[in-house]
């Protein structure tokens, strides 16, 4: 049989459910999720087989108005993205529908040649006349290939959407080994899981403010790594919310993440993280480079 490889752009607006469907998608976790909207910062690729067929899903960040730099740089990493797509997937939370949010990205949408998908995501919460309504509006207003309706999270759905995009994908070589399921580095998935268990364990405590850098990465001769990572916030009553009573909270965060890679890459995992306040991080062309953002005037 013919193999099949091509770029799925995965697009919408911030907590349409893009990583969780990615991750659906690839079968095995590759993005970040937690319930906070703009979770994610950075385009990752998750590479999802079906028969013959590899389906490079680009999981980009939502795309808003954007106020600060790093906004900038998320939006630009999302139509960054998009660039060189087979296909558009365009998310939409089918509960909340056509938001404000939404209208310009579908207005933009219209300008792109390439092919749609419009993706009704979190169907397991929506009523089914809202959902037909939203799918004939969508229709109409970008003239998708198709309108498919599922939920990532309980995985409804999620069967078909996969195999329609192994039809669709076109013919050609595959870009990745059978076994990857990502394009991210260790390092960089080592900084990305210590941030969702930020984001999960803190909640609304700590807004946005905050980034996880890796410092140093050692790969030893027993198969294990050590990992320090420091974790940047802009004010001291930021640190004291990360750091928690005697260190708790950081000393959690921490467990957790080692758990998780530990998991994820399949070895020991020694993690070693400090919090560090520079109230001006949002402006350091490096930490952009450390975690795959443009520099964005």
């Amino acid at each position: 049989m013919t193999q099949r490889c091509g770029l799925v752009a995965v697009v919408g607006a911030p907590n349409a459910g893009k990583s969780t469907l990615v991750n659906a998608l690839v079968g095995q976790k590759v993005a970040i999720v937690s319930p906070k909207a703009q979770t994610t910062r950075v385009r990752l690729m998750g590479v999802a087989l079906e028969g013959e067929s590899q389906i490079l899903l680009v999981d980009t960040p939502g795309i808003f108005e954007p106020r600060r730099r790093l906004d900038r740089a998320m939006v630009a990493a999302a139509w960054g993205g998009a660039q060189d797509a087979d296909l558009m997937a365009l998310v939409i939370d089918a509960k909340t529908g056509i938001t404000r949010r939404i209208e310009p990205l579908i207005e933009t949408l219209k300008e792109r040649r390439e092919p749609k998908l419009v993706i009704l995501n979190k169907v397991d919460v929506t009523a089914k006349e809202e959902l037909l309504a939203l799918a004939v509006r969508l229709s109409e207003a970008l003239a998708p290939e198709a309108v498919f309706m599922v939920s990532a999270a309980t995985g409804d759905g999620v069967a078909d959407l996969k195999a329609d995009l192994a039809a669709r994908v076109p013919e050609g070589p595959w870009h990745f080994p059978e076994d990857q399921v990502s394009d991210a580095t260790d390092r960089m998935l080592a900084a990305e899981v210590t941030r969702e268990q930020i984001y999960l364990q803190l909640h609304a405590e700590l807004p946005y403010a905050s980034a996880v850098e890796t410092e140093k990465y050692e790969e030893h001769r027993d198969g294990s790594v050590t990992i320090h990572q420091q974790i940047l916030v802009a004010r001291d009553s930021q640190k004291a919310i990360v750091l928690g009573k005697r260190g708790a909270r950081l000393k959690e965060i921490g467990s957790r993440a080692r758990a998780e890679l530990a998991a994820l890459l399949g070895r020991k995992v020694h993690l070693f993280l400090h919090v560090k306040v520079k109230a001006d991080w949002e402006e350091d062309r490096g930490l952009y480079r450390e975690i795959g953002l443009d520099w964005v005037d």
